[in-house]
């Protein structure tokens, strides 16, 4: 597993740049503010410990100890109507805090309100799955268990989802190489070929931005069109008229094409 290397100062240096910008915090609201959530938040403290509620962005937010979170979450579906799970994930705060952040967003179709569960978790700590209250967090606390390496409790079957389970760390924790290590660059060629074989196939291009101009067709010219399988030192045809064949599609014709000055 690759080591962690501590970044205490990461989150520290957030500014502004014409590259990088930090979008300032959302105001957090009183609860009192909605009557629904008002109603809602005080059954809640009646059974559980809360440890804060705030409303943000027009949805009500919990924050809650992780020991309680499938009790909880049978209680709002059950209790209080918040009967879908949208979403299921995780923060990574290990640079900052040491902790991860893990949050439920839960929907109530009858009231047509939103609802977010979090908590805090350590880095090697495990946290409770809430697949016997919605289903739809199976794949979801597996690829949390993907991407952050967070270990789940009985979870019915809790393997990698979107990664090879030989894979080498977990790609969406902030220490995590963006164009990925040595061995992500030479994965598939080490189980497919063997090691043997980086010399004669190369490493895999792991950069985005990166565009092959000779591509596995010769179709793609930068500003014109080819034929398909035409050797790259041909001459590119510039095309000015289409849907010549199709006799139900007036023919466009790019010579009486107008540019519009101004919206209408």
């Amino acid at each position: 597993m690759r080591p962690y290397r501590p970044k205490d100062n990461v989150q520290k240096k957030a500014y502004y740049t014409d590259r990088f910008w930090i979008a300032p915090r959302i105001p957090e609201e009183d609860v009192s503010q909605d009557k629904v959530y008002a109603v809602d938040l005080e059954k809640i403290k009646a059974k559980f410990d809360i440890k804060k509620a705030y409303i943000q962005r027009g949805q009500l937010v919990i924050i809650i100890d992780p020991s309680i979170n499938k009790e909880l979450l049978f209680f709002l579906r059950d209790e209080l109507g918040y009967d879908m799970l949208i979403e299921l994930s995780a923060i990574d705060y290990l640079a900052q805090d040491g902790e991860f952040e893990v949050f439920y967003q839960l929907l109530s179709l009858s009231k047509r309100k939103r609802l977010r569960v979090k908590c805090r978790i350590k880095e090697d700590e495990a946290i409770e799955s809430v697949n016997p209250v919605f289903r739809s967090a199976d794949w979801s606390e597996r690829e949390m268990y993907d991407m952050f390496g967070i270990k789940v409790n009985n979870h019915p079957y809790f393997k990698r989802i979107l990664m090879p389970d030989d894979w080498v760390g977990y790609p969406l924790r902030k220490t995590y190489p963006l164009h990925g290590d040595e061995a992500a660059q030479w994965y598939e060629i080490d189980k497919i070929f063997g090691k043997e074989y980086r010399e004669i196939v190369g490493p895999e291009i792991r950069d985005a931005a990166w565009i092959d101009k000779t591509d596995t067709e010769q179709f793609a010219r930068y500003g014109h069109e080819v034929p398909k399988g035409a050797p790259y030192d041909s001459e590119p045809v510039k095309i000015d008229s289409f849907n010549e064949d199709a006799p139900l599609v007036e023919t466009f014709d790019l010579k009486k094409s107008k540019i519009v000055d101004r919206d209408r």
